[in-house]
């Protein structure tokens, strides 16, 4: 059974040692979502990801020393639920460029999850007055937005694609609009002119 938490410092290394687990967790599968995606463009940004995700496990250990607490993960369930979500995507038989968008969704899941994460741990800091651990944490979770805001950039140059992609499935070109036609009276008023 867990040790209780009764001081804020206790619940801020509790949710670091969460973050610690939930970022080692990426770093196993960010390369198989790297292979997995069929865009150039996104298996770029899911490998830089994966330099700065082992970066933000250093980062958390310079946190933990600062703490003067040894770097220890607590098994981090919601990362691998999200991981899991990401390996169904793996997993299917979307085409293209429907695989990158649902490894889109997927990692922007995370995204999000890491930004609230560690959005929290640096409010906890803040209030112990861990200046360092709060730039350390500011850091990563800068870091996890502009890759959030990467993801939205690549997901929007997908979608014209998954356009074209969606109307070729549907096996024909949709037909040119006719103009509408003018209510009646209006093409005679239109002649007295």
């Amino acid at each position: 059974m867990p040790a209780t938490i009764s001081t804020l410092e206790e619940l801020l290394i509790d949710q670091m040692q969460d973050l610690y687990d939930a970022e080692k967790q990426l770093v196993k599968a960010l390369p198989k979502m790297a292979k997995a995606a069929t865009s150039e463009e996104l298996q770029q940004a899911i490998r830089d990801h994966l330099e700065e995700t082992t970066n933000q496990v250093a980062r958390l250990e310079q946190a933990f020393e600062h703490l003067e607490k040894p770097p220890k993960a607590k098994p981090c369930k919601a990362m691998r639920g999200l991981i899991e979500e990401g390996s169904e995507v793996i997993e299917g038989n979307a085409r293209e460029p429907f695989t990158d968008l649902g490894l889109i969704a997927a990692a922007q899941r995370v995204e999000h999850y890491e930004i609230s994460a560690y959005g929290t741990a640096k409010a906890m800091a803040e209030q112990l007055g861990q200046d360092e651990v709060v730039a350390l944490l500011e850091e990563t979770e800068e870091e996890e937005k502009a890759a959030d805001s990467k993801l939205s950039d690549i997901a929007e140059s997908l979608y014209a694609d998954a356009k074209i992609a969606s109307s070729m499935e549907e096996g024909q070109e949709r037909p040119a609009r006719k103009p509408m036609s003018s209510p009646r009276g209006t093409s005679a008023r239109a002649q007295k002119g």
